[in-house]
């Protein structure tokens, strides 16, 4: 093990604490390997050469994998090396083999902090106290400083989508690498603007259930207190309105019943439970 402040050496007594709790902090890249596996050898002078050159900005862990066999099992890998990048206490990439330095660096440069990300920062919390003006500004200033850095073309999107401005948010979007467009972060990110422009002028849901009340059958109302419920983070209320439409009505403005649920589906990431109760429900209700 190479002696650094950046790379640690981990076990089932230091995981929560080094991986899960340090990820909070900065993004930690867990590297499941064994003295006896060739790949594994060749591929640490590349690990931890980045991890010096990073100066900290990513911890490296390694994990023996036939030493901790637990944390092996814990975490499903069945075959080395296999490499573990943790964000804020959850696996967001992972990648099994031996790899080129230039791979490693595109896993992790979307997550490692540059100078530009406090401009970004900065930008989203006058946004936050309504001076979106100064916000736009200071985007632009950081995406003219740094380029490369993917998060402010993202920030300005999210600007764009709270001031109202869904195509143009729609635009800056499909301007991204192929890659990026199809991160779930993205896709979240496209589903919100999809719901933040359904409920623009559109009935506070006060009103939208009384009209639902008053007429079942009124779809328009029902969509529309859907995408409330969505930016409420009320996700099953506005799933069990979409459901609505499409038991009445599978055809109703060209499938948006259905094209809403699946947008829902792309917030939640597809892995959450009512994903997979919804989607059964769906697929009885379609055929």
């Amino acid at each position: 093990m190479v002696d650094s402040s950046c790379i640690f050496e981990g076990t089932v007594e230091n995981f929560q604490q080094l991986v899960i709790e340090g990820s909070n902090k900065r993004p930690v890249l867990v590297d499941f390997w064994a003295a006896w596996c060739g790949p594994c050898q060749m591929l640490l002078p590349v690990v931890t050469g980045l991890a010096e050159e990073y100066q900290g900005k990513f911890h490296l862990v390694k994990v023996n994998s036939d030493e901790q066999q637990e944390l092996a099992a814990q975490f499903g890998v069945r075959s080395l090396p296999t490499l573990k990048l943790f964000c804020d206490g959850k696996i967001v990439e992972d990648i099994m083999g031996l790899q080129p330095e230039t791979v490693l660096r595109e896993l992790l440069d979307p997550y490692i902090e540059r100078e530009s990300d406090q401009m970004v920062q900065e930008a989203m919390l006058l946004a936050e106290q309504n001076d979106f003006e100064k916000a736009k500004s200071l985007l632009t200033q950081a995406m003219r400083d740094d380029p490369e850095n993917k998060r402010g073309p993202l920030a300005l999107a999210r600007l764009a989508m709270i001031t109202g401005h869904h195509a143009e948010a729609e635009k800056i979007i499909l301007q991204l690498p192929h890659d990026q467009r199809d991160s779930d972060e993205v896709k979240e990110l496209r589903a919100k603007i999809q719901f933040t422009a359904i409920v623009h002028d559109c009935p506070k849901p006060d009103e939208l259930e009384r009209r639902i009340t008053t007429d079942p059958n009124d779809f328009e109302s029902r969509y529309q207190l859907s995408a409330w419920r969505v930016l409420e983070g009320n996700y099953e209320a506005a799933l069990q309105q979409l459901l609505e439409i499409i038991k009445n009505d599978q055809s109703w403005n060209e499938e948006a019943g259905r094209k809403g649920i699946l947008t829902v589906f792309d917030l939640l990431n597809g892995e959450d439970e009512l994903v997979a109760r919804y989607r059964r429900q769906m697929f009885n209700l379609l055929h």
